[in-house]
């Protein structure tokens, strides 16, 4: 399979026909081999009934169905997880991705590229509800993460298959893919893409996602820096306080000495005690946290590097 097109879908009967016929009309100019994954995220309209017609009609379409609504991300996950093309496009299911620009993506890819993210420089979207918390993500996302892109919140995005191969997505973390990519040495190139305004139904996303969206960049930043070597961080901050706990200490002690004021009075004598104390926690906190990393990689027989090629050795069965 050359590729495989991934598509969370939540309550989208009124687009569904029409996507598909810009899907089928898009993915055979290519002509390569193709799939298109929907999975069904709990909707209550009619859109599971679609699909489960669609696909007995067209063998080319695999449907997963959600037991209740889980999340865009879920859905995402369930959908990678099943896909058997060498590249995976996620897309939208409301039309305002356009399918076209699925072939000017893979062209990219064809440059040398691992990941070719869709950027909707033209967004079709309310400013204040939508683009302008966007553009704020946008730029904390990039900062945290120190990959730099425009537009992480497009969903229309090509993947090489073995970049998403390590990947397990939560929360709100698919947004968060390329940053991962990167951790792991691949190639990205952003991709001006269509962007059309929503039509029919209504938006499942409001200015509340980019709360969630903040909570996820702290783990995704932790798991991009620090997941194999947890003592890093814990070190850093214990250290830090232990260092402060020292100037307090000697502060304490050159007011004794030079006015002599008893130290048991003294309020750094106590910030001293108090922040030794805190110092020494969060560093044993981070050997405790080091040692759950290394059971983590031992258990599953994980390593804690990606491998891109290999030659003149046998295949890796990881």
């Amino acid at each position: 399979m050359d590729v495989s097109v991934v598509i969370p879908v939540f309550n989208e009967e009124e687009n569904l026909p029409e996507l598909y016929e810009r899907l089928v009309e898009s993915l055979e100019a290519l002509e390569l081999t193709w799939e298109v994954i929907f999975t069904d995220d709990g909707s209550q309209d009619g859109s599971m009934v679609y699909l489960k017609d669609l696909a007995a009609r067209d063998p080319r379409v695999k449907v997963i169905a959600f037991r209740r609504n889980f999340g865009q991300t879920a859905a995402m996950d369930a959908g990678f997880t099943a896909a058997t093309g060498d590249v995976v496009v996620p897309m939208d299911a409301d039309l305002q991705n356009d399918p076209k620009d699925i072939g000017r993506l893979l062209a990219v890819l064809d440059e040398g590229c691992d990941v070719a993210k869709g950027w909707r420089k033209d967004r079709k979207d309310s400013f204040i509800n939508r683009t302008l918390p966007s553009r704020i993500a946008n730029w904390l996302i990039s900062w945290v993460t120190g990959v730099h892109l425009h537009d992480y919140g497009c969903t229309l995005t090509a993947y090489r298959r073995d970049v998403l191969k390590e990947i397990r997505l939560y929360g709100e973390m698919h947004r968060f893919i390329p940053a991962y990519a990167a951790w792991a040495g691949g190639k990205i190139k952003e991709v001006v893409v269509t962007h059309h305004p929503r039509t029919r139904g209504q938006t499942k996303y409001g200015i509340s996602r980019t709360f969630r969206v903040i909570l996820d960049l702290l783990t995704v930043r932790f798991l991009v820096a620090y997941s194999a070597k947890p003592a890093y961080l814990f070190g850093k901050l214990g250290l830090a306080a232990l260092f402060l706990a020292f100037l307090s200490l000697t502060g304490s002690i050159v007011k004794k000495l030079v006015w002599g004021d008893p130290m048991f009075t003294d309020p750094f004598f106590y910030m001293t005690i108090f922040l030794g104390l805190a110092g020494l926690q969060v560093v044993l906190i981070g050997l405790l946290a080091e040692l759950n990393a290394r059971t983590y990689y031992e258990s599953q027989g994980r390593t804690p590097y990606v491998v891109k090629e290999r030659y003149n050795l046998p295949p890796d069965e990881g």
